[in-house]
C-alpha cells in the first residue's frame, strides 16, 4: 500500500472517467453511430464522420491545453479546473440519451463536447499526480490508475452489455433503449466516483487566482514561454516528438478500433466481447508493467508497448474472419488483437505520463503537463481522420489501419534516443535556476 495520502482517491478519479473512454469512446457509440445516427450511410462515409468528430474534440483540447494548465498552476486551481471540465463530460454524455434515429450531427456535437471534457480534465489530472507520488511510488501509482481505470470502466461496460442482450430483465423496449441508458449510466458513474479526489487529493498552494481574462492573456505568454523552456530541455523535446507520434497510433486504435471492426463486417457481439477483454485482461497487465516499468526502467517498457502496436497495426490490416484453431478451440483473429492491445494499452499511458514527470521541473507540472496533452491530443486529430480519409479514397479500411504503423515505428526510434538521467539532470537544474 502507498504511503502517500490521495493516492487511492487520486486514481479513483481514473475509475470514474474511463467509463466514458470504455463505454462511449471505444464501446457503443462508434456502433450506434454507424447503426443508429448514421442509418444508410455507406461505411467509408461514417467512418469519415466518426474520425472528423474525434479529431475535433481533440483540436479543441490541444489549443486550451497549455493555456488552462498554466492557469491551473498560478492558481492553484487544479482540482476546480477538474471539476469544470468533468461537468462538462458528464452533462454532455447524458445528453447523449435524447439524440433521435439519424440525428448523427446532434451525435457527433455531444461526442465532441464530451471528448472535451474527457480530455480537458486529463490536464489537471495527471498534474496532480505530482501531489500524491514521489520518484519512488510514481510509475507504481501511475499504473495503479490505468489499471483501476480499466477495471472500473469494464465493470460498468460489462452491465450495460446485459442490458443491451437481455433488455426485457431491466424493463427496456429493446437494444436501442439500452445503448441509450447506458449513456445515462456513464454520466451518472463519471460524477459518483470523481467525488473521492475532490475531497481527498491534497493540492499546493499557489500563487493569486487570476480572473478567466487574465489567465487567457498570460496563458497565451506562458505558452510561448513554455515552449521555450522546452527547447532549453533538449530531453524532454524529444520525448515529446516522440510521444506526439507513438500516442497518436495508440489512440487512434482506440477510438476508431470498433469502427474499423464494423466496416470489415465483424459482428457485434464479437467486438463487444473484444472490447471487455481488453478492460479485464488490460487490468492485470497495467499493475505488472507498471510495476516492470518501476523495476527495469519505464522507457524500456514502452519501447515493449510500441512493438506489440506495431505488431497489430500489420496483423489488424491483414485481418480474417474465420477463426483460426489453436489447442482444439476455435479462436476469432479479433479476440487475438483485442488481447494484444490489452497487455500493452494501459503500459504505454501510464508509464509515458509517469516518465515525463522524472524529465520535467516539478514545480512547473501542470504547464508542462498542459503542454504534454496539448501533444498527446494534437496527434490524435491525424490519426482518426488519416485513416477515414485513406479508407474512402482506397475504398478499402484495411489501408487505413496499416498507415499506423509508421507512427509507432518512428515514435519508437525517437524514444530510443531519449536520455533519462540527462532529463532530471536539466530539469533540476531549471528548477534551481
Amino acid at each position: 500500500m502507498t504511503k502517500h495520502k490521495g493516492a487511492l482517491s487520486w486514481a479513483m478519479y481514473d475509475w470514474a472517467n474511463s467509463a466514458f473512454s470504455t463505454v462511449v469512446q471505444a464501446g457503443f457509440f462508434p456502433i450506434f453511430f454507424k447503426n443508429f445516427w448514421s442509418q444508410g450511410a455507406e461505411v467509408t462515409e461514417s467512418t469519415l464522420r466518426l474520425g472528423i468528430a474525434v479529431s475535433t474534440g481533440s483540436l479543441i483540447v490541444a489549443m486550451i491545453a497549455p493555456i488552462i494548465g498554466a492557469f491551473a498552476d498560478r492558481g492553484a486551481a487544479k482540482k476546480r479546473s477538474l471539476f469544470v471540465f468533468a461537468m462538462l463530460g458528464i452533462l454532455s454524455t447524458g445528453s447523449l440519451y435524447f439524440v433521435g434515429e439519424g440525428n448523427w450531427q446532434a451525435a457527433a456535437v455531444f461526442y465532441v463536447l464530451g471528448t472535451v471534457g474527457f480530455l480537458g480534465s486529463f490536464v489537471f489530472y495527471d498534474s496532480l499526480i505530482v501531489s500524491v507520488s514521489d520518484e519512488s511510488t510514481v510509475d507504481v501509482i501511475s499504473g495503479r490508475g490505468y489499471a483501476f481505470g480499466y477495471l472500473g470502466g469494464g465493470l460498468l461496460f460489462l452491465v450495460n452489455v446485459i442490458m443491451v442482450q437481455k433488455p426485457a430483465l431491466f424493463g427496456l423496449s429493446g437494444a436501442a433503449e439500452a445503448v441509450q441508458l447506458s449513456f445515462i449510466c456513464t454520466a451518472i458513474w463519471w460524477g459518483v466516483f470523481s467525488i473521492p479526489l475532490f475531497l481527498n487529493v491534497d493540492e499546493p498552494a499557489g500563487g493569486k487566482r487570476l480572473s478567466f481574462r487574465q489567465a487567457a492573456r498570460e496563458g497565451f505568454a506562458q505558452l510561448a514561454k513554455t515552449f521555450q523552456e522546452i527547447r532549453k530541455l533538449k530531453v524532454v523535446f524529444t520525448f515529446l516528438a516522440a510521444y506526439w507520434l507513438y500516442i497518436d497510433g495508440v489512440d487512434t486504435i482506440i477510438t476508431m478500433a470498433v469502427d474499423y471492426g464494423k466496416s470489415l463486417g465483424v459482428a457485434d457481439d464479437d467486438l463487444i466481447v473484444a472490447l471487455l477483454l481488453v478492460q479485464f485482461v488490460g487490468f492485470p497487465f497495467a499493475y505488472l508493467l507498471g510495476y516492470l516499468g518501476q523495476k527495469l526502467g519505464a522507457k524500456k517498457i514502452i519501447l515493449f508497448g510500441i512493438g506489440v502496436y506495431l505488431v497489430v497495426t500489420v496483423l489488424g490490416a491483414n485481418l480474417k474472419l474465420e477463426p483460426y484453431d489453436i489447442f482444439g478451440f476455435q479462436i476469432s483473429q479479433f479476440y487475438t488483437l483485442a488481447f494484444l492491445i490489452a497487455m500493452v494499452q494501459g503500459c504505454i499511458q501510464a508509464l509515458s505520463r509517469s516518465f515525463y514527470s522524472r524529465l520535467i521541473p516539478k514545480d512547473k507540472a501542470a504547464e508542462f503537463y498542459g503542454f504534454y496533452n496539448m501533444l498527446g491530443k494534437f496527434a490524435a486529430i491525424i490519426g482518426p481522420v488519416l485513416m477515414g480519409t485513406i479508407g474512402r479514397i482506397s475504398g478499402n479500411p484495411r489501408w487505413g489501419i496499416q498507415s499506423i504503423a509508421i507512427l509507432f515505428l518512428a515514435g519508437g526510434l525517437l524514444l530510443w534516443r531519449v536520455n533519462e538521467a540527462e532529463g532530471k539532470r536539466m530539469a533540476e537544474a531549471m528548477s534551481k535556476a
